[in-house]
């Protein structure tokens, strides 16, 4: 019986450091729309696929482009005019007959046009910003989900796709907090063989579920299979 409970005691201690977690991509992003518009391209062929400076969602913008090329040309026609008011504005303060009352009335001129000016700038600003968020395109992640499809409209906070970055892979274990100083400086076992893999991070609150175990995340560069489970060991 002592034996027993001597052999009991070590597959406890064994099994304590033996955790199993799903080998998962480091990040994932789900992008929703900042703009409102009707969806003139989705590119539903990526859908599964790495992108490579791909265009995944066009929202219409052909207005905006409008109302821009047209801000551009008012933003010009207001700028030359400033400019005369202030040479009108500078000519008046070198004539002694000019009461104070009109050159004051020419300084204002000069004003409000630097103000329609400051104005058209900013509409400028807010029209290209439009622009750019109505075409996305992905540098390199893996496109998981397309959620629209051409011809939707959609509103701020609409999700137009999934991506994840396959550069690197995750695995988060939950760990018990008692046991977190014991495998700190253990080598991880993955599958049963030695690894060089290292412990990320921990994270020193309870996590809400697990109210009694740490998480503890393990980064694993170059993975070759994802959404595998993946048998974790501290020896």
């Amino acid at each position: 019986m002592r034996y027993l409970l001597v052999f009991l005691a070590f597959l406890s201690i064994s099994f304590a450091n033996e955790f199993y977690a799903k080998l998962e991509p480091i990040e994932s992003f789900q992008v929703k729309s900042a703009v409102s518009g009707k969806v003139i391209y989705s590119n539903d062929k990526i859908e599964g696929k790495k992108a490579n400076n791909t265009k995944i969602i066009e929202i219409d913008s052909y207005v905006d482009r409008i109302d821009l090329q047209q801000s551009s040309n008012k933003l010009k026609a207001i700028t030359q005019m400033m400019e005369i008011e202030e040479k009108n504005y500078q000519r008046l303060l070198k004539v002694s007959s000019k009461s104070g009352y009109e050159k004051d009335n020419q300084k204002v001129k000069v004003i409000n046009f630097q103000t329609t000016k400051a104005d058209m700038l900013i509409k400028i600003a807010n029209l290209k910003d439009n622009i750019k968020k109505k075409k996305l395109v992905e540098k390199s992640n893996y496109i998981y989900n397309i959620a629209v499809k051409e011809g939707n409209y959609v509103t701020p906070g609409t999700l137009l796709y999934e991506s994840k970055d396959l550069s690197r892979g995750k695995l988060e274990i939950f760990v018990p907090i008692a046991d977190v100083d014991i495998i700190k400086n253990k080598t991880i076992f993955i599958d049963g063989k030695a690894s060089d893999l290292k412990i990320n991070k921990i994270f020193d609150v309870a996590d809400s579920l697990h109210i009694s175990s740490y998480k503890v995340k393990i980064i694993v560069n170059n993975p070759e299979i994802f959404s595998r489970l993946v048998k974790i060991e501290f020896k």
